[in-house]
């Protein structure tokens, strides 16, 4: 295996979480490992709604950070959250000053726009639903430009190599169907969540939660992976991955109908479309399920404007031969993000030195058990600038290295297999029976192919919604469908392998 030797940062992703990290690592040198091509193949560009932050007079960090916590249904982390919505504000400015290209309102202040749970519009938005695109365009020419940086595209992760102290001191990567060593001082794993594990999903389909299951494999602290949010508007046409149906057309006063045209939101929150998240979907999939369907209804909230205000979701529309001018949008619940992840502080770092995580893959306790709509671009902005400072201030190692085991990658036809298995028994609604047959079902794919990294993101996702007899924010069990105390989940790969299903949920 041939040996690469970096003297500085190795970022693994290309969204705006370890970009935004590349950049405040300077004038460290940095390395940036990508699958796809600088923006593709990220969660960031396709980000629809925007970065939600404090930028009015009538707003303050403090509001901000109450209906963070609010939305995260008891387990969000106060500390986290003020940091979080109180450099929110700050890392806007400074994606503006890179060039994005935020909405402006005639006094050229941020305009921006109510999402749910929102207490306040405040939403950063560019042309309604072009916000990570855009965000993403100004970010790569800043990295393209900076002397620091350099971007390699082809990489998938396969490994972390650790040294006999137990640091993380690069990883294992494969590039045209080699295996190369990178040697750094340390690394930022950016690498996403974990949508394409599930058949329904809103994601790039490559985001099959690796990261997580490597830095699992690794020995890494894991925090609430059992919290997954579902996107209760995605594009409900058979597409693979479904186009999302951003919650902005619902801030600006679309509504849900049945089949019939009745709305429907209602009956399950005072807040109708602007309830949380994991409501909006329990409500959907409810209605799906009896067979009255459920559908976006846009005509008086965008109408005639609907291409200019909206154009990603217009065309997604169009393209599928749904004219929302005309009629309304056929949506359905999607896998959109995960709550869970890596374990991190404040600036980063996990439980393993040596070893960061920032995006999707990290879960530094913001979102709790349900995100507040808008806050994961903000998470990325604001948490992977702090990961990126702090990482530049880490020293090489010299001593050596651990032995390596690269795991198996799982074959399509088994990925596939594992993805109808994670959309039916750990979807929008879970009981324990759906659960065990999941993890059945892993053990079984796990047999035959190895202890894939995929498998092991799942695994960690199953275990803890069956240890989880509660329902709250995005997990939501059909066999406990009442609220317990609030706690967080923090565990090992070892410990949840340790331990039966039975054992492990009466814990």
């Amino acid at each position: 295996m041939n040996i690469l030797r970096h003297d500085g940062v190795l970022v693994v992703g290309a969204g705006l979480a370890g970009l935004s990290a590349a950049l405040a690592a300077a004038p460290t040198p940095v390395l940036v490992l990508t699958g796809a091509a600088l923006g593709s193949g990220a969660s960031s560009a396709w980000a629809q709604g925007g970065l939600a932050a404090a930028l009015a007079e009538d707003d303050a960090p403090a509001l901000h950070a109450a209906d963070t916590i609010a939305a995260g249904a008891g387990l969000v982390d106060a500390a986290m959250a003020a940091v979080l919505t109180e450099e929110g504000p700050a890392a806007v400015r400074a994606l503006a000053a890179l060039g994005a290209p935020f909405d402006r309102n005639a006094d050229g202040s941020f305009h921006q726009s109510l999402e749910a749970a929102h207490s306040r519009a405040r939403v950063a938005r560019v042309k309604g639903d072009q916000a990570g695109a855009a965000i993403m365009g100004a970010v790569i020419a800043g990295v393209l430009a900076a002397p620091h940086i350099e971007v390699r595209a082809g990489y998938r992760l396969r490994a972390l190599l650790k040294d006999v102290e137990g640091r993380v001191v690069g990883v294992v990567a494969e590039a045209d169907g080699a295996l190369v060593q990178i040697r750094s001082h340390a690394v930022i794993l950016a690498t996403g969540g974990i949508g394409g594990l599930y058949a329904l999903t809103t994601t790039p389909a490559e985001l099959i939660g690796e990261g997580l299951g490597l830095a699992a494999q690794a020995g890494a602290v894991i925090a609430d992976p059992e919290f997954v949010q579902f996107h209760p508007t995605a594009l409900d046409v058979g597409a693979d991955p479904a186009p999302l149906v951003t919650e902005a057309l619902r801030g600006e006063g679309a509504f849900l109908v049945d089949r019939a045209g009745r709305r429907f939101m209602a009956d399950y929150h005072p807040d109708a479309e602007l309830a949380p998240r994991d409501v909006v979907a329990r409500a959907i999939h409810a209605e799906r399920a009896a067979g009255r369907g459920a559908f976006l209804d846009c005509r008086e909230a965008a109408g005639a404007h609907f291409a200019e205000e909206f154009p990603t979701v217009f065309a997604a529309c169009m393209a599928a031969g749904v004219d929302p001018r005309a009629q309304p949008i056929p949506v359905t619940p999607a896998c959109h993000y995960h709550m869970g992840g890596i374990a991190t502080g404040a600036d980063g770092a996990t439980s393993l030195p040596g070893l960061f995580a920032v995006g999707e893959v990290a879960s530094t306790g913001v979102h709790g058990a349900n995100r507040l709509a808008s806050n994961s671009l903000l998470e990325a902005a604001v948490f992977g600038a702090r990961a990126g400072c702090a990482a530049a201030q880490a020293v090489g190692s010299s001593a050596a290295l651990q032995s390596v085991v690269v795991p198996p990658l799982l074959p399509r036809e088994a990925l596939q297999s594992l993805r109808r298995a994670m959309s039916r028994d750990a979807g929008v609604l879970r009981d324990a029976r759906g659960l065990d047959n999941l993890l059945a079902e892993i053990d079984a794919l796990e047999a035959v192919h190895g202890r894939a990294a995929s498998l092991t993101a799942a695994r960690l996702v199953a275990a803890c919604a069956i240890a989880r007899v509660e329902s709250r924010g995005g997990h939501f069990r059909l066999d406990a469908p009442r609220p317990g105390a609030p706690r967080r989940t923090f565990v090992t790969l070892n410990e949840v392998e340790a331990r039966s299903a039975l054992k492990f949920a009466a814990e």
